[in-house]
């Protein structure tokens, strides 16, 4: 089949959702399929694989959810959506955050153009508190969603925080895991860390909306119960992302981290 994966986000740029959509783009082409992603892409990222159609290299961070947003409001989105979908004739578009007030709106505002496509949307976010734009403008966000096809969400808290707004039949398929990577029998634990003790193990982003600052202050409480207990970072951060937590565990004397 000929996919195409709608990016809502600045692709080259690391998130959970562009990870999501390089790994899904990855597995489908190992399957034999045909495969594009449609992705605004900024300028300093320089040149994208063959496979990536490039809408917009203008990018504007939006804060959203704890997190911040790297989306395209460029004119040029338009243009350029409606050239790609008439040329290449998708049989399946895979939206990402369809509801995106940017490209995957754009996607679906000419879904005419590309009448052989199904169209089917992945749903990520989840908040605890109310979507204003959902709220405001459902009824133009109403007419979008009937042009999927199919609707997915990541989790049960996403589908019920969707459904909330847009009732429908959601299927959950969870981020998935590349089993061959982590699953290798060969793999063997690091040396360092195996030692016996506890380790506690953190894997992403030192954003807000991560909660590792949780976790610190829970980990003073953690070595006053098990001193022996070990905790383990992993992600790429920038040497300020980094320093207020580590301010923090010189000032509460936390050697293990």
């Amino acid at each position: 089949m000929k996919i195409a994966l709608v990016s809502p986000y600045d692709y080259p740029y690391p998130g959970g959702v562009t990870k999501h959509i390089y790994y899904l783009n990855r597995e489908f082409r190992r399957r034999g399929h045909d495969v594009r992603i449609i992705a605004a892409c900024s300028e300093d990222a320089g040149e994208v694989p063959e496979h990536v159609i490039k809408v917009s290299g203008f990018i504007i961070e939006v804060p959203f959810a704890g997190s911040v947003a790297r989306v395209t409001i460029s004119p040029r989105v338009y243009t350029r959506v409606k050239k790609i979908l008439k040329q290449e004739q998708f049989d399946v578009i895979h939206l990402h955050e369809p509801m995106t007030p940017t490209l995957p709106l754009v996607v679906l505002r000419h879904a005419p153009l590309s009448p052989r496509s199904i169209f089917v949307g992945t749903f990520h976010a989840y908040r605890e508190s109310p979507h204003m734009g959902y709220e405001y403008a459902k009824p133009v966000f109403e007419r979008f969603m009937a042009r999927l096809d199919g609707r997915i969400a990541v989790s049960e808290a996403t589908r019920d925080y969707v459904s909330t707004y847009f009732p429908g039949d959601y299927r959950i398929i969870p981020n998935g895991i590349d089993a061959e990577r982590f699953g290798d029998p060969a793999l063997r634990p690091i040396e360092r860390f195996d030692d016996g003790r506890p380790n506690i193990l953190f894997v992403g982003r030192l954003e807000k909306r991560k909660g590792f600052k949780y976790l610190l202050r829970a980990f003073v409480q953690v070595k006053k119960a098990v001193p022996e207990a070990r905790l383990i970072v992993v992600g790429a951060y920038d040497k300020e992302d980094k320093i207020p937590f580590v301010l923090y565990a010189r000032c509460h004397r936390l050697r293990d981290v």
